[in-house]
């Protein structure tokens, strides 16, 4: 089958012939139909610090995936040839303290789909039953290749109750600009986002974002006058990793707000803890999606009308990989799709 393959430890990609992948009897073997390019597969192509440390090459790349049951083990139950079905890349090891209580998002033993193992970007890629989503309702195939993100989206917006609440997000990269989606649609009065790029700014507009702010041009602060707010920020979205932006949200919170953290800082920096202790703000660390609560979240809210279509800005066939990844890496693009059936 073809595959989109780290072949050797160096940047670049390999587009390549490589076995289809090997199934037990608890797993399941999906057809790839669309994958969705993710931050982690830049960093891999590019094979910087966190690349290096993180893959063993050969590796065949991707997480964000849709595509349909090809074939099911003998133990797999509820699944059946021809569902259309996602997957959560996180593959965990069901034995820990947090797996057997529940808690599986915790499990320190973590493993990642298209890093530790073989992933998505191929004809076919193989995961456990306990990993693969099924779509019961009929579903967007481009957008189903996005709920990997989509869920680090809700499951970071849903960590705090929104409904009434003025929300900060700062990042508008294509999680932050769906959590701006989710937040909006699950009643939060304001939604305010931030970030340097006006095409990505314009993303987050149209998805409902109250306020889409470039930092470098005017501040928070300006935004908060603008829409009236007397006390600050209810609920902090931090989705961009960089210093400024965090020590930006913990001085425009109201006293006792809450903050969501998804954005992973390339390197230790400092933040006013003085005034996250005096104010009383909590800090929450977001990795990854809740298995499988985010999933059904993430699944009701496209059946009740939630459209994710606007933060996908292209498309293209797996052949072109290269200049997919190439406008994915931008600054202005959304998400962009990787078309396997061509």
């Amino acid at each position: 089958m073809r595959a989109l393959v780290k072949h050797k430890a160096e940047p670049g990609l390999w587009l390549m012939d490589v076995p289809e992948p090997e199934t037990g009897p608890g797993d399941v073997l999906i057809k790839v139909l669309r994958t969705g390019i993710c931050g982690t597969d830049l960093h891999i192509r590019n094979w910087d610090g966190w690349a290096q440390q993180a893959v063993t090459t050969p590796r065949v790349l991707g997480h964000e995936f849709v595509g349909e049951v090809a074939h099911t083990g003998a133990d797999v139950q509820d699944i059946k040839v021809g569902d259309i079905v996602s997957g959560e890349g996180h593959l965990v090891c069901g034995k820990c303290r947090n797996c057997l209580a529940g808690r599986r998002h915790l499990c320190r033993s973590t493993v990642g789909l298209g890093v530790g193992v073989d992933g998505a970007f191929a004809e076919y890629v193989a995961l456990p039953a306990s990993n693969v989503w099924v779509h019961r309702t009929k579903v967007d195939l481009d957008v189903a290749a996005i709920f990997d993100p989509f869920g680090n989206a809700v499951h970071t917006a849903l960590s705090f109750p929104l409904v009434g609440e003025d929300v900060l997000i700062t990042g508008a990269g294509p999680i932050g600009i769906m959590a701006a989606a989710v937040a909006r649609h699950a009643g939060a009065r304001s939604v305010v986002i931030t970030d340097v790029s006006e095409p990505r700014l314009e993303l987050a507009r149209q998805v409902g974002a109250t306020l889409a702010v470039n930092v470098a041009q005017s501040s928070i602060k300006e935004a908060q006058a603008k829409l009236g707010l007397k006390e600050g920020f209810d609920i902090g979205l931090e989705m961009s990793g960089r210093p400024e932006a965090m020590r930006d949200m913990v001085d425009n919170m109201t006293h006792g707000g809450r903050i969501a953290m998804l954005g992973l800082p390339a390197e230790e920096f400092a933040v006013d803890w003085s005034r996250i202790v005096t104010s009383m703000i909590t800090v929450k660390g977001i990795y990854g999606r809740e298995m499988y609560e985010t999933w059904y979240a993430m699944t009701v809210l496209i059946e009740a009308g939630l459209d994710l279509r606007p933060v996908i800005t292209g498309s293209y066939a797996y052949q072109d990989f290269q200049a997919a990844f190439d406008e994915a890496a931008t600054a202005r693009s959304g998400k962009i799709i990787l078309d396997w059936t061509v």
